[in-house]
């Protein structure tokens, strides 16, 4: 889920930023009226995300340009497949190339990461959530790489929902206070989250009428025990040091929902190459 609008303007900070005065090799090689030909491939398998932004750079840059889009975003591809064609003005397609290539890389990297761990916690009732670690300038589109592989996003930015962490707890003196107070200023249909290291904190956020509660930290015995305590009344979401080889003895707890960095802030590149069809 992403804006047109606002990734056109990505685009064309993007392309900036590349090209510079200009694309040197480019127009002192390549005569205006040649004409190339090239696909768009993957070099191993993966789970395709920013496909349509990729499209998108080559289409501002060069508009004569003819791009065919052979898959979609969230499509689980092998080597070799093809995911594009770009014929067209050859210097619109060099120029525009490497912009458009590490875009479709970041995105289908974390979809690829994100697709991993989902599969870690299929046979659960847990759903796999991002967190707000993401590129500054890129959160749009990296959310969206997230539910390509089969996440889902939490909050969007910060006045997307409260979240109540330990230092706006100290600072309202407790809990009960601080859900207390954010209850007399929210927005309408907005929810509160706590974050909560302790059993006894989960209580006290239970009765203090949080919406979502978060287990930050918490041992699996303990978040165990916080899923038997809160018995389905508000959802329950596991955070803080979640791995690949930890996230599947979470979601056996019983919560809800896992968040994690990982899928956005260490995602492998997938390598993807522009190549003469």
């Amino acid at each position: 889920m992403y804006d047109s609008f606002a990734v056109a303007r990505l685009i064309d900070l993007w392309l900036t930023e590349d090209i510079g005065y200009c694309d040197l090799t480019a127009q002192t090689m390549i005569e205006p009226d040649e004409e190339g030909h090239f696909a768009m491939n993957a070099r191993q398998p993966m789970t395709v995300a920013g496909i349509e932004i990729a499209a998108a750079v080559f289409r501002r840059y060069e508009p004569r340009l003819a791009i065919d889009v052979k898959v979609k975003d969230g499509d689980v591809v092998g080597t070799g497949a093809i995911l594009m064609t770009v014929k067209g003005p050859a210097r619109g397609i060099l120029t525009g190339e490497r912009t458009a290539l590490n875009i479709v890389q970041h995105m289908s990297a974390i979809a690829t990461e994100t697709a991993r761990y989902v599969a870690m916690i299929s046979h659960t009732k847990a759903r796999l959530i991002d967190t707000r670690k993401t590129t500054p300038g890129l959160r749009m589109i990296e959310k969206h790489a997230v539910t390509c592989g089969g996440g889902l996003n939490h909050r969007l930015g910060l006045d997307n929902g409260v979240m109540i962490k330990d230092n706006h707890i100290a600072v309202c003196g407790g809990i009960a206070p601080a859900v207390a107070r954010a209850k007399t200023k929210l927005p309408t249909l907005t929810k509160i989250e706590v974050e909560c290291d302790r059993l006894e904190q989960v209580s006290e956020a239970l009765a203090a009428g949080a919406d979502v509660i978060m287990l930050d930290n918490m041992s699996c015995p303990d978040m165990a025990k916080a899923v038997a305590l809160v018995g389905g009344r508000v959802p329950l979401e596991a955070s803080g040091g979640i791995r690949l080889d930890t996230i599947k003895a979470i979601a056996e707890t019983g919560v809800d929902y896992i968040s994690t960095s990982k899928i956005t802030q260490a995602a492998p590149a997938v390598d993807i190459g522009l190549d003469e069809a």
